[in-house]
């Protein structure tokens, strides 16, 4: 019975034949956390964008190109 268990044990825990690529980890991304992961990339640009744009950034990104081209050296 030991032996049988044994060998059992070994084929699923990937010592021998295929049915130990069950147990094996996954090192890429499936197909959904592709998506969720786009969908969240998506979201941040859009925060990001909003953030850049709006007045206040704007007018302090402006005013430090402003700086940085009349600085003198």
């Amino acid at each position: 019975m030991e032996r049988v268990l044994g060998s059992v044990r070994r084929v699923w825990t990937g010592k021998r034949g295929w049915p130990g690529r069950f147990g094996r980890s996954d090192r890429g991304m499936t197909t959904s956390e592709y998506a969720v992961g786009t969908i969240a990339a998506c979201g941040f640009a859009a925060v990001l964008y909003k953030v850049v744009t709006s007045g206040p950034v704007l007018s302090a990104m402006q005013s430090l190109i402003k700086d940085a081209l009349d600085a003198k050296f």
